[in-house]
């Protein structure tokens, strides 16, 4: 595996290859077990966008595997005054193991791979957002014991979350039912890959979507660089939460999940929130172990 660009790239078994390590690694960090596979090896860590978990867990995670890992943002890179991403990646090549980029275009993404020649992960684009779904579909194994089989529930936007969590969901043999506003639906492309290759719906009905589910997911309304729209979002979002009415359609030992921040009384209530808090947290845990296995994967 040279890079992770975006989850359609990689297959079931690459998929799975990459929760087993990470269920090491993350068995090795509890256990102290010092895991230095990485060593003398470094990380760059573009942002175009801001972070709390992706800069902190990708830097602790270099951190643990005996590595370095360096912060650059927009505004300390040429890239920011107009250098074109095809000689960022060919001199960031020249200093750099691996670079980890968070950003706007997936287009950027796939670039900084085609002209670079060295590992790129996608650490998040307004297209997709690979990272934190493999550390969902860890989380679901663990609480679950498996992936495959369970039905995923998506309420909300059709954003860079729900792409990827379609895509994730569908190869590893979930069924996935997607719950938006009409208007504000998934990729098309990737919904007519979904029912062409597994169990796929997407509705505007959220108790339709949430019958029967397994795990229940949702995400903020207003997604980075949406600020302008937050108010008008509240209004056409109204209605797509998870709460105690949602809950009772889907299964009695039904997770949720969220990729954090959540905005309490927004899409999910503060009440199921706190009801399903270790799930959450187990769930943000996990972007550290699962990150790391992608590290390894890509850069040892």
């Amino acid at each position: 595996m040279k890079h992770l660009l975006k989850l359609m790239d990689l297959s079931e078994k690459e998929i799975t290859e990459i929760l087993n390590l990470a269920d090491q690694l993350k068995y090795e960090k509890k256990n102290g077990i010092k895991h230095h596979i990485l060593e003398g090896k470094t990380l760059g860590m573009i942002f175009e966008k801001s972070s709390t978990r992706t800069r902190v867990s990708f830097e602790v995670g270099m951190y643990d595997l005996g590595g370095s890992a360096l912060f650059l943002s927009s505004r300390d890179l040429q890239i920011g005054r107009g250098e074109p991403i095809e000689d960022t990646a060919r001199v960031l090549s020249r200093y750099l193991d691996g670079i980890m980029i968070r950003t706007f275009d997936q287009e950027e993404v796939e670039k900084l791979a085609e002209c670079g020649s060295i590992p790129i992960i996608n650490g998040l684009t307004d297209y997709c957002h690979p990272c934190q779904v493999l550390a969902d579909l860890m989380t679901i194994r663990e609480h679950k014991g498996v992936i495959k089989g369970n039905k995923l529930c998506y309420v909300g936007d059709g954003n860079n979350m729900t792409n990827s969590l379609i895509v994730g969901g569908i190869k590893m043999g979930m069924s996935v039912a997607v719950a938006c506003p009409k208007g504000y639906e998934p990729d098309a492309q990737l919904m007519a890959w979904a029912k062409e290759n597994g169990d796929f719906l997407c509705t505007d009905d959220v108790l339709e979507a949430a019958k029967d589910a397994d795990v229940l997911y949702t995400d903020v309304w207003a997604s980075m660089g949406q600020e302008s729209e937050a108010e008008e979002r509240k209004k056409i979002f109204r209605g797509y939460q998870i709460n105690g009415d949602v809950m009772a359609v889907a299964k009695k030992d039904a997770m949720v999940l969220h990729c954090l921040p959540a905005h309490r009384g927004e899409e999910i209530t503060a009440e199921v929130f706190e009801a399903h808090a270790a799930e959450l947290f187990d769930e943000a845990e996990n972007r550290l172990h699962a990150q790391k296995a992608v590290l390894v994967k890509c850069m040892s």
